[in-house]
Order: structure tokens, then C-alpha cells, then sequence
């Protein structure tokens, strides 16, 4: 327990934990005001295609708030500390201190899920109510199941950054690859048009919790099975590596 709270207040020190939850508050608000804001007369006519995505788009594009916390929890151990500190990195006081390496690998991967949990139910609050602004009556009535699933793929989604930063040791690559693949193009829904396993990537599965589209492939338990394996098999991979790797290479 004590290595658990070292680790949520270290997450609470970081300066661009801030950030993490700025964005993890508001970007599924503005995602899904503006396509509220689209689909506003279609839904109000009654033709709208898309009324059961409504809001819950946000929460599956916006994420990028968890991306940050996961890879900042892992990338901020290998920063190089001040002159006044000795110039080393905190990983190597982390590891004096919790010497068991899985241990810290679970208390550290705990405190981001506790974090990651609070912020997606952040994220919920403020995206309903944008959603709930802009229809007003013609908000559609959500599921609570959609919404803990929804829970669970912002848990997981930070989980999988986790388990990715561990094994590059740099914030970089896992950053730039997992904002890019959430915001600007999705690498599982290209890949899904060469082959249907693509289908079973954690991303694509995890979001059938709670998105009903019309391509849908799994239904939300097994989605969510899905995404929680590929969880499952990253931290095993990247516990092994941890426990493998020189910490001062």
C-alpha cells in the first residue's frame, strides 16, 4: 500500500499530469458538442443514423487524456534528475526504495488505474452534460452499461500506454503512435479493410463496449474480454522486460 501511494503522488507531482487531465476533461466534451451540433437536425426530424453514437463518440475519440497519464507514469522515471539530485534518474531511487520490480510495476500500473478510472468519470460528467446542452429533450437516454464500459476502455487504453512505455523506456514513441491512431487516422480501421482480424485489435474491440455502429464485429462483453487480454499479455511482456533490463542501461 505504501509503494501504491508513493506512486499516485508522484503521478500528482508531475507538472504535465495537468495536462493530462485538462485534456482528458474537455476533449470529449468538444468532440461530442460538435457532433451533436451535426447531427442536431437530423435527430430533431427524426432520420439521424447515428443517434445511438451520440456523445459516446467523444469518449471513444477522446482519450488522449489517459494516453498521457500511462505514458508520463513510466517515461518520468527514466528523466534525468537536477545537478543538486546527483543528475540520475528517479527510477533508480524508485527500485532502492520498492525493491521488488514487480511490485512497483503493480503499484505504479494501480495508481494509474485509479487515476484513469476518476478522470474517465470526469470525462462522462462533462460530455453528458455538453451532449444534454446542446439536444436538450432530444438527448438520447444512456445506458449505464455503455458508460461502464466506456469506464473500462479509458482504464485500459491507459493501461496499454503503461505496458508500451515500459517496454520502449521513452514517452516519444508510445505517445505519438496511440494520440495518432485515437485522433487523426485509426491504424485498426484501416487494417480491417485488408483483413477481419484487425477487428480484434484492443483499440477497434475495446470501443464495441459502448459504441453501437453499424459494422459492429463483437458484442460488448466479448469486446471488452478482448481489450482486457491484450492488457493481460502487454504487462506480462513488459514485466519480463523490466525484470530483465539493466534499469542504468
Amino acid at each position: 500500500m505504501r509503494a501504491f501511494n508513493a506512486e499516485l503522488s508522484k503521478l500528482f507531482s508531475l507538472p504535465g499530469i495537468w495536462l493530462a487531465f485538462l485534456i482528458g476533461a474537455f476533449a470529449p466534451v468538444f468532440i461530442a458538442s460538435m457532433d451533436s451540433i451535426a447531427q442536431k437536425e437530423e435527430i430533431i426530424a427524426g432520420v439521424s443514423t447515428r443517434l445511438p453514437e451520440v456523445g459516446y463518440i467523444g469518449l471513444a475519440l477522446g482519450v488522449q487524456g489517459v494516453i498521457i497519464l500511462g505514458v508520463l507514469a513510466v517515461s518520468s522515471e527514466y528523466l534525468a534528475e537536477s545537478s543538486e539530485s546527483g543528475g540520475g534518474q528517479q527510477i533508480t531511487t524508485s527500485l532502492t526504495v520498492v525493491s521488488s520490480r514487480l511490485h512497483f510495476l503493480l503499484a505504479k500500473a494501480g495508481a494509474v488505474t485509479v487515476i484513469s478510472i476518476l478522470l474517465s468519470v470526469v470525462a462522462i460528467i462533462t460530455t453528458l452534460s455538453a451532449t444534454h446542452l446542446v439536444l436538450g429533450e432530444y438527448t438520447p437516454a444512456f445506458d449505464w452499461l455503455k458508460l461502464i464500459g466506456a469506464v473500462l476502455y479509458w482504464t485500459f487504453t491507459a493501461l496499454l500506454a503503461f505496458g508500451i512505455t515500459v517496454l520502449t523506456k521513452n514517452g516519444i514513441i508510445p505517445l505519438a503512435v496511440l494520440i495518432i491512431n485515437t485522433s487523426v487516422v485509426s491504424f485498426s480501421f484501416l487494417l480491417s479493410k485488408v483483413t477481419k482480424l484487425a477487428l480484434y485489435l484492443p483499440d477497434r474491440a475495446g470501443a464495441e463496449m459502448f459504441m453501437f455502429t453499424s459494422d459492429r464485429f463483437l458484442t460488448p462483453f466479448t469486446g471488452g474480454l478482448v481489450m482486457f487480454a491484450w492488457v493481460v499479455v502487454l504487462f506480462i511482456a513488459a514485466a519480463i522486460v523490466f525484470h530483465r533490463r539493466d534499469v542504468a542501461s
